[in-house]
């Protein structure tokens, strides 16, 4: 039953705009223009011998982690309570709870092939190194929190309007402190402090060691554990299902 749950929610998601256009087309379309910027290209001994387009692979897939997490999940899910379609559920032998499941399992699913489809087209169309498998651990733990952070957002917002202005507002400087507008490495240190406490900017820290050939370090994994583990206990503390 739950996978035909799966298979349903994410043929939902699918004809939804929120998460195959924005969060997987705009950024496999950012990869392949920013791929054919030659400065951007060019080895940086600043960034230890790695390119500006070497650090943009990794923070375009944390933008497609972010939008679908922070933007497409919530906007759904709030929209089915908003509807009334959890309290019917209820009633149910489906029941909300594999409903909620099957949404976030589509949603990793998607997640899932943008990120093999960014890696790729990077390796393939522009030499791009692939990640050490410390990039897998990372992955993981960065689309735990946020997934978290989107079900926290769904329990707090009255409704489906409210949750997506939340995730969109969220979404913006969540993703400056990813080093989408300015890599972290060259963040002001005050900013980069904060960045490194932020569950994308922890997440592009650990990114950037798993490029670099190495095993991310503790602190940005036990960072993105925290805001997992905390955001999803909030959400299940104040989920309403009506």
């Amino acid at each position: 039953m739950i996978w035909r749950l799966v298979k349903t929610e994410t043929t939902l998601s699918l004809r939804d705009k929120v998460g195959p256009l924005w969060g997987v087309g705009l950024p496999l379309v950012l990869l392949v223009v920013l791929g054919n910027v030659p400065s951007l290209r060019e080895p940086d001994p600043a960034l230890g011998g790695l390119t500006l387009f070497d650090l943009y692979v990794p923070v375009l897939v944390l933008f497609n982690l972010a939008m679908l997490a922070l933007v497409a999940v919530p906007t759904v899910l709030a929209g089915y309570r908003e509807n009334g379609v959890l309290r019917r559920l209820r009633t149910t032998p489906i029941g909300p709870a594999r409903v909620l499941a099957a949404q976030l399992v589509a949603n990793l699913g998607i997640a899932v092939v943008a990120t093999i489809v960014f890696l790729g087209t990077a390796r393939l169309a522009f030499g791009v190194g692939l990640p050490q498998p410390g990039f897998l651990v990372a992955w993981i733990l960065v689309a735990a929190a946020m997934l978290a952070i989107g079900l926290l957002i769904t329990a707090l917002a009255p409704g489906r309007p409210q949750a997506t202005a939340i995730g969109t507002v969220l979404y913006f400087p969540l993703m400056f402190f990813a080093g989408l507008w300015v890599p972290i490495s060259q963040m002001p240190p005050t900013l980069r402090d904060i960045a490194h406490v932020t569950p994308l900017g922890a997440g592009m820290q650990a990114f950037e060691a798993a490029y670099a050939g190495g095993f991310p370090a503790a602190q940005p994994l036990l960072v993105l554990t925290a805001y997992a583990v905390v955001c999803a206990a909030a959400a299940i503390r104040f989920f309403r299902w009506s």
